[in-house]
Order: structure tokens, then C-alpha cells, then sequence
């Protein structure tokens, strides 16, 4: 939810952060009529609930005689002062519903448009160039026997897949590999649920324009999560919390779901779309005026990850209107995928600002004694796409695949994955 002081003090910039995103721009005039009036009916019923109290004080002190009718009265003044009581609920609800409809403001200097409106920073390793004939991730993790598609297909149906033999035991290496990284940087490991509350969901701002891309269990009334940010995000929810000496971080290991609701046709061979995969998320509590900085470490944490991987890779700032209403910003790295002749993502990190610490009530003290909302931060450490990248980057003509240096010690030393006899 926005800050409603900034709504107050600056609508026009959450204005241009609407635009900017293609979002509804009249709803910031519809959050201030509604703020307007959730403050005046405040207002109304407090001063109607003081003359109550300066009424009933007047009854207790007066004569027998008079009480009868006086009694009558204050009956009658509890009648309008529950009355605005009502009007004033009706009148936060109302504000708390329009509010939540403005997304995050974006970050200054966030480009504007749509998904194809990026701004890539970086490009960063040489492209993969081969003397044959590149295979894709499918045919070279069939030829390992480390992918098997058309079994995850009769066991669940369309989107996914078994990782089997040393498919397996990659996947397995590579979050250990993005672990280890996540402790050394000071993050604390957990294992999450999968399965969260409506409450904590729309907390994170997942249960917007997106909601369609989430599985819902209703005889329960619980959500499977598509990323561990949602559990870790609501960790803290309710507490206030100390991040004045540093942030709070957190290494969340999780299987994930997504529907790919409206993805039909679109990248729908292999696993680089599919409805379950394995993730390590970092997350980050920290001062919102520390977030930015935040920021930069994460995707430093990120980049170093793949660079560990031998994989070429670009990083791009996010447009406005592609960052779902969370984030106020979010880069996006992805890497070369050689049979593709294109990037394709790999891994995201996205700083929320207060956004979901005001949703999910998640403060910390300051100096004064006054609680505010802490900021939060996310972004991917490991997930099972980078092994379309990884195979397809490091392969060798015979089918067997070259075994990135840094992963080895995770694969008892293997240094290449040879065709499965």
C-alpha cells in the first residue's frame, strides 16, 4: 500500500509513476477524495464521541430529578455517535480499497512503457560460438538422461518434466552452490511453506492483475506460493522489527508454482515455462533509505552467481509497466541462450520500498520511539531455469557437457557430464 502521507503531500507523483507503469492515472484523484473524506468523518466522529463523553460527565453530576430526561438524551446521542462511528468505518474501508489500487511509485529514472521498453546496463561475457551444430537443453538432457519430457507429461500433464540422473543431481548443486554464496553474504536459511494465507498473499502484492498465474486451493482457502519472497515477505507481518544495525536477511528454499495462465504456445518446450521448478530467494528487511543500496548488492550476489556458472548474461532495468505493482523497481538478468540466439531471463531482483511492510504491517523503531514500515528487497540466488543455460552454453559436440569449474566441488569433482550409455 502507498505511503497515504505522500498521497497527501506529492499526488502528482504518483501520478507520473501511474503513467509511467500504464496503469489507471484517475485513481490517485479517487485515493484523495477518498482520503478526504476518511479524514472528516474521523474528525466528525471524534468530536461527537468528545461531546458524548463531556454529556455523560454533565448526567452523572446532575440532580435526581433531571437524570430521567438526560438519560433519554445521551441515549439518543449513542444513537449518532454509533451512527458516525459506521460512516467513518465505511469511509477507511472505502480509502484502504482505492488506495491499494495504486502500485508502488516507481523509482526515479525507471523507464517508462512496457515489457519492450528495458534499458540494458550491462552485457557482460562472450557470447557461446560452436563448430557444429548446437543442440538445445531438450536434446542434450535427453542424451544425459538428465531431463525427461514426455514422462512429466503422463504423470502431471503439459509443463512438466522429470529431472533425473545427473539432471538431479545438478539442480541439487546449483542451490547448494547459490546456499554457500547466500551465507557468506549473511543471509539465514529457510526452508518455507508453499501453502500461505490469503491475507499473506495479497500482502505481497501477488493478488492484483496476476492473480490468474496463482493455484488456489479454496476447500482450504490457502494459495501455493510461485516464489518463497511471499512467505519470507510475511515472516514479519504484525512485528515490529530491528534493522538499525544492518538488514535482516533471509535465503528462502522452496519449490514454487505457477499456472502460466495465458502462456499458451509460448516457450513451451523444455523447462523455461513450466508450472513447478526449485528456487533459492534471498530477501532483505532493511531502512528504506538504505533500499537502494540493498538493491545493488543483491544484484551483485546475483551476477556473481552467474559468472560463477561460465554464462554470458545481460542486465537490464525493468520497465514501469512490467514490474507488477510491488516493486518499485526491478532488474532483470538474463542470459544467452545459444539455440534461442536471444537473452532469456534467469533471475530477477526487485526492491519494494515500504510497499509491502505497510500491506503486511512489518515496522521497526526509530530514534523517537515512533514505528514506520521497514523496506523490503528480493531477488533469485538459483532456480532450475539456469539449466537450459547452462547445458546449452557448456556443451560439446559428442553431446557431453563441460562441467562449470565452480559447480564441480558440488558434483563430487565431476568435471563433464558424459551421454548416458
Amino acid at each position: 500500500m502507498i505511503d497515504p502521507q505522500l498521497l497527501r503531500d506529492n499526488p502528482d507523483l504518483l501520478r507520473r509513476s501511474q503513467e509511467a507503469r500504464g496503469d489507471s492515472v484517475t485513481v490517485v484523484d479517487e485515493a484523495v477524495a477518498a482520503d478526504v473524506l476518511r479524514r472528516t468523518t474521523i474528525g466528525d466522529y471524534e468530536k461527537l464521541r468528545a461531546e458524548q463523553n463531556a454529556f455523560g460527565r454533565h448526567v452523572a453530576m446532575a440532580p435526581k430529578d433531571e437524570k430521567k430526561a438526560l438519560v433519554q438524551q445521551a441515549q439518543k446521542f449513542a444513537g449518532r455517535v454509533k451512527d458516525a462511528q459506521q460512516v467513518a468505518t465505511d469511509a477507511e474501508a472505502e480509502f484502504n480499497r482505492v488506495a491499494r489500487m495504486i502500485a508502488n511509485p516507481i523509482i526515479e529514472g525507471v523507464p517508462a512503457g512496457g515489457e519492450e521498453n528495458f534499458v540494458t546496463i550491462r552485457e557482460v561475457g562472450e557470447k557461446p560460438t560452436f563448430d557444429f551444430e548446437p543442440r538445445d537443453h531438450v536434446d542434450i538432457g535427453e542424451i544425459l538422461g538428465a531431463l525427461d519430457m514426455t514422462r512429466g507429461t503422463k504423470v502431471s500433464g503439459a509443463r512438466f518434466y522429470f529431472l533425473r540422473g545427473i539432471g538431479a543431481r545438478l539442480e541439487i548443486a546449483l542451490m547448494n552452490m547459490a546456499l554457500d554464496k547466500a551465507l557468506a553474504e549473511g543471509f539465514e536459511p529457510l526452508i518455507t511453506p508453499t501453502l500461505v494465507r490469503p491475507e499473506i498473499m495479497n500482502g505481497t502484492g501477488f493478488l492484483g492483475e496476476h492473480a490468474d498465474e496463482i493455484y488456489y486451493l479454496p476447500a482450504d482457502d490457502l494459495y501455493l506460493t510461485g516464489t518463497s519472497e511471499v512467505a519470507l515477505a510475511g515472516f514479519h507481518s504484525d512485528e515490529i522489527i530491528d534493522v538499525t544495525e544492518g538488514p535482516i536477511r533471509y535465503a528462502g528454499w522452496s519449490t514454487c508454482y505457477r499456472r502460466e495462465a495465458g502462456s499458451g504456445g509460448k516457450d513451451n518446450r523444455g523447462i523455461l515455462r513450466v508450472h513447478q521448478f526449485n528456487k533459492l530467494e534471498m530477501f532483505s528487511y532493511v531502512l528504506p533509505e538504505d533500499a537502494e543500496a540493498e538493491h545493488l548488492r543483491l544484484l551483485s550476489f546475483q551476477e556473481s552467481m552467474l559468472q560463477a556458472c561460465g554464462l554470458s548474461y545481460r542486465v537490464i532495468d525493468v520497465a514501469a509497466g512490467d514490474l507488477g505493482s510491488s516493486a518499485a523497481r526491478k532488474y532483470d538478468i538474463e542470459a544467452w541462450v545459444p539455440t534461442q540466439g536471444t537473452y532469456r531471463e534467469l533471475t530477477s531482483t526487485s526492491n519494494c520500498t515500504t510497499y509491502q511492510a505497510r500491506r503486511l504491517d512489518t515496522r521497526y523503531r526509530t530514534e523517537s520511539g515512533k514505528t514506520t514500515p521497514v523496506a523490503t528487497l528480493n531477488g533469485t540466488l538459483a532456480t532450475t531455469r539456469w539449466i537450459v543455460a547452462i547445458l546449452e552454453t557448456h556443451q560439446r559436440e559428442d553431446g557431453s557437457v563441460t562441467v562449470p569449474e565452480a559447480l564441480r566441488p558440488y558434483l563430487g569433482g565431476l568435471e563433464v557430464f558424459e551421454p548416458k550409455k
